[in-house]
């Protein structure tokens, strides 16, 4: 693979780029640039198939990238100091990222997911989603694999997410229930405690927003568009303290 590696310390750029060579990636490094403008020139220049793109740098954000390119055809993996934040926004944009110090074994697990994709999907939403969050500050949307490909799904439109073995069904108010290959456990680390979901069931994540009626009898929960969730004996009381 042919790549670009990008960030504002000379030093970062060569750690970097030795740890590649160490690391017999089979990656050949086009250029380094030191800022997000010589990158953009170099990218349209050079067509990597990867750039490895430093997060903070003076000038321009890495993550503002998708504002210089109507198409991108090529991948990226975020490079970042330790920011819970801005991980957080990279995990709901399914894209991908390396924390500094970069560690040996998950940069090789970066480039190998980058290797065995069987067709690239260059999806220039996928890189304005992350712009968005980050500058908002505010989790609006999640990118979420389904039957191939990759579904925008506002935050707020989700109604219940139900276990489907190790696949979830997505219930939304705008389209039918999708199912995506991410299991419960994802949603729950995922989703920011903030914005009112709460694990019911070991089968379903709710969101509060969206009650309507409370069977404490028969333990469901009825939700817009008549979904009814489950609810355990045992996150009850937790579940009357949420909605308090």
């Amino acid at each position: 693979m042919k790549a670009i590696i990008v960030d504002d310390e000379q030093r970062a750029r060569n750690v970097l780029s030795n740890l590649i060579k160490r690391c017999d990636l089979h990656i050949d490094i086009l250029a380094k640039c030191s800022c997000l403008e010589d990158a953009v020139k170099e990218i349209k220049e050079l067509q990597p198939d990867v750039v490895f793109l430093d997060v903070q740098m003076p000038n321009y954000a890495g993550y503002e990238i998708a504002n210089f390119f109507d198409e991108m055809n090529f991948d990226i993996i975020f490079v970042t100091a330790f920011d819970e934040y801005a991980i957080k926004a990279f995990e709901l944009s399914a894209i991908d990222y390396l924390v500094k110090p970069i560690d040996r074994r998950r940069l090789i697990e970066a480039v190998e997911k980058l290797q065995n994709k069987i067709e690239k999907q260059k999806k220039i939403e996928d890189y304005q989603v992350l712009l968005n969050t980050i500058k908002e500050k505010e989790f609006k949307q999640i990118i979420l694999p389904e039957l191939g490909n990759r579904r925008i799904i506002a935050i707020n439109t989700i109604i219940a997410i139900e276990a489907d073995g190790s696949y979830s069904k997505i219930y939304t108010t705008e389209n039918k229930p999708l199912t995506t290959s991410k299991n419960l456990k994802y949603f729950e680390n995922l989703l920011p405690e903030d914005i009112s979901f709460f694990r019911s069931h070991r089968t379903w994540m709710i969101n509060l927003k969206y009650i309507e009626v409370i069977n404490k009898s028969s333990l469901t929960i009825t939700l817009a568009q008549n979904i009814t969730a489950k609810i355990s004996r045992t996150r009850f009381s937790s579940f009357e303290n949420t909605i308090r």
